[in-house]
């Protein structure tokens, strides 16, 4: 059985650091774990540094890629492809980058756009990873109803972030709703950084929120027969 992990630490301007406060929290977790970090958490939208950020990447990833046996690892980083900058959602498990699809909804407000290319919607798929069936939002794509349709059916729905303090309520309603809507397990990660909203966290088929507060890691169990429970008890059509 598998345990869901949602992390929540700063990212600081040191690169090497944030990726080494990653792989501890990682390291730390025991095998048969589902983790999620927040969104762009090596780098920030550290844009005065672009060709440091995408350069950085390749890095990253090998030594993801190292940790990443027996369990599955979900973030977000930047990387350049045929000359554009995306900002790519990378699920890891066995060494691997076993799925990947870049941003399919910038953030405008916070100029994205300006720098980055958006991704397709197309890509946004239910990917079967070790048994579990799996659909990764990235920030602000939790506002668009078309990617909750795409997202039935999954058993656990992973969100890395980046979401300002300003709409808090909103990324706690958005990521408790998204639960109860498709009746599966959210694992959210938001940064810790003072400009997001600090809410990381884990919540259930039947809609019951747990945030980690200040703690740098929060860990539930995956029971996928409470998936099943309540797809059978409130039958709305989702099958399992």
């Amino acid at each position: 059985m598998y345990t869901l992990t949602s992390l929540l630490f700063e990212t600081t301007p040191d690169y090497e650091h944030n990726l080494q406060t990653l792989l501890t929290l990682i390291t730390q977790t025991k095998e048969k774990t589902l983790l999620v970090a927040p969104e762009v958490c090596l780098t920030s939208y550290d844009y005065e540094n672009m060709e440091a950020m995408v350069a950085f990447a390749p890095h990253a990833i090998e030594e993801i890629q190292k940790v990443s046996f027996g369990k599955i690892i979900i973030l977000t980083m930047l990387e350049r492809r045929d000359g554009e900058v995306y900002n790519f959602a990378k699920v890891f498990h066995n060494g691997k980058v076993v799925y990947e699809r870049a941003k399919a909804k910038l953030f405008k407000f916070g100029d994205e756009h300006k720098y980055m290319q958006e991704g397709s919607v197309e890509d946004f798929k239910i990917v079967e990873v070790d048994g579990i069936k799996l659909a990764v939002f990235i920030c602000f794509e939790l506002r668009f109803k078309e990617l909750w349709c795409k997202s039935e059916g999954a058993d656990v729905i992973a969100v890395p972030s980046w979401w300002g303090t300003l709409r808090t309520e909103h990324f706690k309603i958005f990521t408790q709703a998204l639960a109860l809507t498709n009746q599966c397990y959210v694992v959210a990660s938001d940064s810790k950084n003072e400009e997001c909203t600090k809410m990381s966290g884990i919540i259930t088929p039947q809609g019951v929120a747990t945030r980690n507060e200040d703690a740098p890691s929060l860990s539930l169990p995956l029971e996928k027969k409470e998936i099943q429970l309540m797809r059978r008890y409130m039958d709305i059509g989702i099958k399992s």
